[in-house]
């Protein structure tokens, strides 16, 4: 796997880019059955969902299967790492590369500490950061609904196993590290077909980020565009420029210098362009899975033991 690190026009961090090659399925990995979706680790099932036929939200049926594929982050990498998403970037990056239980598959991922997720944050300036993270969480175990109608869909956040409480022993701990700024970053996985992120690692800072009410230092994973459909799409925006170039002369040749000069305006347009296509988030690859919609039913009459839920 090669990594690279990508910076925003004024040269700070964007984030880093995974150009995964000759890797094999990986563990944790998304099946889909026509409007049926499994999420599945190795063998265990650890997510059942069923899309509602209107497109309005998702069901799901969360297992206690999930299991982290970041080893326990001591207090003192919290230290020496603090403030730094980009090195902490390429801590997570080993793990992802390394375990054969993550979501990393053959192509171009991101990992980065920017998310829509900051969003809503940032445009409800009395909301803390506690209420706002403890907004963004998805409720229900083991059942529960993603909802797509009443929410922003790109918003929420899906734990894989239920959130400790803030007096868990972990949770304590990592509320110490929260207040004194030297928290790890929560891992989450931006997942297309259900429309939310997902919790890969972290589920304790998380809990201890909202009880302190404290900025969550995070890092989001998702696929982007392949080597191929970068370059071609840089072409489509090298073309756009020099369009614009001819356009804006054009306009001079008959306006004179009233006309600003095209660099001025195409030349800003294209720097967000690109930055955008090295960023900008692809579909979740979903596997077909053997068996069909028979197999999903057969799945989810048994992790659910055939309990009162939409997908029995």
């Amino acid at each position: 796997m090669r990594r690279s690190d990508l910076s925003q026009d004024d040269g700070t961090w964007a984030g880093l880019t995974l150009d995964v090659q000759d890797r094999r399925p990986p563990g944790l990995r998304l099946f889909s059955a026509g409007q049926r979706l499994l999420l599945r680790q190795q063998s265990r099932p650890v997510l059942l969902a069923l899309v509602d036929q209107h497109l309005q939200g998702v069901d799901f049926w969360r297992t206690d299967e999930y299991r982290s594929f970041v080893p326990p982050l001591r207090a003192d990498a919290g230290r020496a790492l603090a403030g730094s998403p980009e090195r902490w970037a390429h801590r997570f990056a080993g793990y992802l590369e390394e375990s054969p239980e993550s979501p990393l598959h053959e192509g171009r991922w991101l990992l980065s500490h920017e998310s829509p997720l900051r969003g809503r944050l940032r445009t409800h300036a009395d909301m803390s950061h506690g209420e706002h993270w403890r907004a963004m969480l998805i409720e229900g175990h083991p059942a529960g609904l993603i909802d797509w109608f009443f929410h922003n869909i790109s918003w929420e956040v899906l734990p894989l196993r239920p959130m400790p409480e803030p007096d868990d022993s972990r949770v304590k701990a990592y509320r110490k590290q929260a207040r004194e700024g030297t928290l790890p970053p929560v891992l989450l996985w931006w997942v297309s077909g259900l429309h939310c992120h997902l919790v890969l690692d972290g589920h304790a800072r998380l809990a201890a980020a909202v009880a302190e009410s404290v900025e969550l230092p995070l890092l989001q994973l998702h696929r982007t565009l392949s080597h191929e459909d970068l370059a071609a799409r840089t072409d489509e925006a090298a073309d756009f420029y020099e369009g614009e170039l001819a356009r804006h002369a054009r306009l001079r040749a008959v306006h004179g210098p009233t006309v600003p000069d095209g660099t001025t305006t195409a030349g800003p347009q294209l720097a967000r362009l690109l930055g955008d296509l090295s960023r900008a988030e692809q579909p979740t690859w979903a596997w077909p899975l053997p068996g069909g919609e028979d197999q999903w039913h057969r799945i989810a009459r048994e992790v659910t033991a055939g309990g009162d839920w939409p997908g029995n």
